[in-house]
């Protein structure tokens, strides 16, 4: 028979996994002597079995029974009794914190017997007794009941007629015990159980119901807490902090969670019991107030939180009751903080002799570092919000909306802040989008086209903002509660959040983002902390990490960043604009000298490119990727090439007929899977070719340059060849060396990677397409289309463009690395899809033996920070 429930003196701190945080920190404080009123705690396992079996396991009302007979023998007293009652409260508590989350029942163990015996413990205080009674019907019938708290609250405001709740008397509460009887009865159909071992009982099962509410489960999707660790319960006797003045309760922090700076932070609240400081029922005091009204129990609080932090060795977050005179601990756990206070407290740490640097390193996380690196808006603004999108690339954005690149590029040359607004952009908005300060579209997801550009160049960018009508016709969007925006008016988009503002919202620059682009003033607390931690998981990791960029403004940018080399460089960036029609030539070439001339065209204007590239990177590897995207991107509207011909009928110019015929034949249903990437280079002689002698020409004239030829879209590795023997002979006529190799993008690929290693120098998995392929979605349409039902239906638990899927993609680079080496043991192994820059991913790219990641310029200290936490946190045996 497994062991359900664990005394306080059984547990300690690293039982997290089976009783709670709240329950391993309530036993390691009582192994560490300090004053916690004795209890138990009834498992994780015992939740889970409950969820599944739909009742209590067997065994279980034995063991709470055993454990509660042992209580009551060591506190001389018995749950519920009459003239001296024992009283408990039921509290969940699950391995990670989720602040009011689940459910909490004080005082159970009253009844109209017991809270007589009540005053006698407390010296004939009706008032506090009957306090305590309305509070556990109150409680009780709210969350074990599930009556709906406002009718309680209701009753309570009746009755208090604008005083103060301190101003009742015990002739109030008397009154509201029956009138809150009254609404169980009526509610429920039933009293008030008055039975306190069905209190508990009832309580116990309520507390791991809570697991699976609704607030909860939109918690652990919001912090990526997995769904299937149950939460414990702890039973614990009653402490009051509702007897009188010289009782109370508060909660209390070893350090500013807000800064990290150290001192006495935290609030106290006199005669009040339990959720009463959290609820705001009446303005707290500061907890230093509490010297000056009890200042024994103030300097045993303060030895007592100076021994948590030096055992915790981290910032503590502390709960605490004073009954009488008497202080006794609530609870503690490692307190949550902002991101700048947790660089801070780190490095703190590391003064005080506390913890090491390594350490150091993993209690701060990538996301923070994020956090510190976008200009932020001011908290305090009061513009008003006008909806929410999906936060695809962090920042604070203020500008005029614009809805054309065209309009965006003017006004930006004017000097005027602007954003882009577009029901969805693509790649003949980059330049509105270099333009703009941020860019927010009614359509698409995290990996859409304007969030993965947006990200590479440090845009932000909401996407997705469904409930704006965007008409980029008439220049205006529509919002709900019919707010119009046209053309001109000011707008403010927070990428960390989401939401979009009418007007400007103030904003915050970051010292940080100074700090990488090569700010040599260390002034600042924050940066100092900040340098700290990157310099040491810099010298910890293994995985180097590269940058996704495309000119060479991007890649002195990443080198700023700390990029030791450019992963991804997209050549089809380059075709845009003034060159898009040389490309459209190319293409619809009919004739070899058509062809070539075109391509004579192109070849300069590439190797100008690369050149500056490879100026900027100054002998690191340049990974450079042939032309990829579909053809259409290429090509002129087929429906609106097909009216204006049509419109134009005999009249239409020989030359559009000729397009319209060639876009026709080279039309296809599904692009993205159609004619691109090394299939395209196969189809349209010379162009690869072409590419390939620009590189290699750039590569020759700068000295030092390190080319990376990588063909993407690779199936078979008959494609490959077939490339890469065109591309040596191109390598070898002019004199330089380059690695070529392949994008890992295609499922066939990953499945065949040891024929492909036989021909491929490097791998770089693209988990953008990889994933698209592997799971059948489209990436532009699903995340708005189904993915928040998905989320909430527990499909998955974040977005796999969000965060590698490592059961599935996961899997697949695994093999093809496992596979590619066995053909290739000096094989080079990279990441370059959207997953490179998230922390979760960076993790996983540590553990299956790549070589680097690669990222968005802006993403680099992210990368580099989580690359240093994989090594430290890795339990992994197959690293490399």
């Amino acid at each position: 028979m497994p062991k359900y429930v664990y005394d306080f003196t059984e547990g300690n701190k690293d039982l997290k996994d089976l009783l709670g945080g709240k329950g391993a920190n309530l036993a390691e404080m009582t192994n560490l002597g300090l004053p916690v009123p004795p209890g138990f705690t009834i498992t994780t396992d015992a939740c889970r079995r409950f969820l599944e079996d739909g009742g209590l396991p067997e065994g279980l009302d034995e063991e709470i029974s055993q454990h509660l007979t042992a209580l009551e023998g060591r506190m001389g007293r018995r749950l519920g009794q009459a003239d001296d009652p024992l009283l408990v409260s039921v509290r969940s508590g699950a391995k990670f914190s989720m602040p009011g989350m689940m459910e909490t029942v004080l005082n159970i163990g009253l009844n109209d017997q017991s809270v007589h015996g009540l005053v006698k413990q407390a010296g004939g205080n009706e008032r506090f007794a009957w306090d305590s009674y309305r509070r556990l019907i109150q409680m009780f019938g709210k969350t074990v009941q599930g009556i709906d708290g406002e009718l309680f609250d209701e009753a309570l405001e009746e009755l208090k007629h604008g005083r103060d709740d301190l101003e009742l008397e015990a002739a109030d509460f008397q009154r509201l015990v029956e009138t809150y009887k009254g609404i169980v009865r009526e509610q429920t159909g039933q009293d008030f159980p008055a039975d306190p071992h069905d209190q508990m009982r009832m309580a116990v099962m309520a507390v791991f119901e809570s697991w699976n509410a609704p607030r909860a489960i939109l918690y652990r999707r919001q912090e990526r807490i997995p769904t299937d660790l149950g939460t414990a319960v702890n039973v614990c006797s009653m402490v009051f902090g509702n007897c009188g003045m010289d009782s109370g309760t508060g909660v209390a922090f070893t350090r500013d969670p807000g800064s990290g700076h150290q001192g006495v932070y935290g609030d106290y609240l006199q005669n009040a019991q339990g959720e009463d400081v959290v609820a705001g029922i009446r303005n707290t005091m500061p907890l230093q107030d509490l010297e000056r009204l009890d200042k024994s129990v103030y300097d045993e609080l303060m030895k007592i939180m100076a021994t948590l932090e030096n055992h915790y060795r981290d910032l503590c977050d502390i709960e605490f009751t004073v009954e009488r005179g008497k202080l006794w601990m609530l609870q503690t756990r490692v307190g949550k903080r902002t991101a700048g206070a947790a660089f801070r407290i780190a490095v703190q740490l590391v003064d005080q002799g506390l913890i090491d640097l390594d350490e150091a390193v993993t209690r701060v996380s990538g996301a923070q570092l994020a956090q510190l690196m976008f200009p932020r808006f001011d908290g305090d603004a009061k513009t008003p919000k006008i909806t929410t999108g999906m936060n695809a690339s962090p920042g604070a954005a203020v500008g005029k909306a614009v809805f054309s690149s065209e309009r965006a590029v003017e006004l930006a040359a004017a000097g005027e802040d602007v954003i882009l607004v577009r029901r969805e952009t693509n790649p003949d908005d980059l330049s509105g989008m270099i333009a703009a300060q941020g860019v927010l579209t009614s359509r698409g997801g995290k990996t859409s086209h304007a969030a993965v550009v947006a990200r590479g160049m440090g845009k932000t960018c909401v996407c997705g903002a469904e409930e704006l009508e965007v008409s980029t016709k008439e220049r205006r969007f529509t919002a709900p509660g019919g707010v119009v925006v046209s053309e001109g008016d000011v707008i403010s988009i927070d990428g960390s959040s989401g939401a979009v503002y009418l007007g400007e919202v103030p904003v915050v620059p970051s010292p940080v983002v100074e700090y990488f682009e090569g700010a040599t003033d260390q002034d600042d607390e924050l940066v100092r902390a900040v340098d700290r931690i990157m310099t040491h998981a810099d010298a910890t990791r293994r995985l180097k990490v590269r940058a996704n960029a495309d000119n060479a403004e991007d890649a002195a940018r990443a080198r700023r960043f700390g990029a030791e080399g450019i992963g991804l460089c997209r050549t089809e960036h380059m075709f845009l604009g003034d060159r898009r029609q040389l490309v459209e030539d190319l293409v619809l070439a009919s004739s070899k000298e058509e062809r070539d001339q075109a391509l004579a065209a192109l070849e300069p204007l590439q190797k100008a490119d690369f050149v500056e590239i490879f100026q900027a990177m100054a002998g690191l590897p340049v990974t450079i990727r042939l032309i990829d995207p579909p053809l259409h991107e290429f090509l002129p509207d087929y429906t609106e090439l097909s009216v204006k011909v049509a419109l134009a009928g005999d009249r239409a110019e020989e030359k559009d007929r000729r397009v319209l015929a060639a876009v026709k034949r080279l039309h296809e249903q599904n692009p993205m899977l159609g004619l691109r990437g090394v299939r395209l280079g196969l189809v349209i002689p010379g162009l690869f070719a072409m590419q390939v002698r620009a590189i290699a020409e750039a590569a020759k004239a700068v000295e030092g340059a390190r080319a990376e030829i990588m063909i993407p879209l690779v199936g078979a590795v008959q494609e490959l060849e077939y490339v890469k023997d065109e591309a040596q002979r191109i390598l070898t006529e002019v004199g330089v060396e380059a690695l070529v190799g392949t994008m890992i993008e295609v499922p066939r690929a990953a499945l065949t990677a040891g024929q492909i290693a036989e021909a491929a120098e490097f791998f770089s998995f693209g988990t953008n397409d990889l994933t698209q392929m592997t799971w059948g979605f489209s990436r532009d349409d699903v995340e708005a289309a189904f993915f928040s039902k998905y989320l909430e239906l527990g499909v998955f638990g974040v977005s796999p463009f969000e965060s590698l899927d490592r059961d599935g993609v996961g899997r697949l680079v695994r093999i093809a690395a496992e596979e590619g080496r066995a053909t290739r043991p000096d094989l080079k192994l990279g990441i370059c899809g959207e997953h490179g820059g998230d922390p979760d991913s960076i993790h996983f790219c540590h553990q299956a033996g790549l070589d680097y990641v690669s990222c968005s310029p802006f993403r680099i200290p992210v990368a580099r920070l989580e690359a240093g936490r994989a090594v430290l946190t890795s339990t992994d045996s197959d690293t490399r």
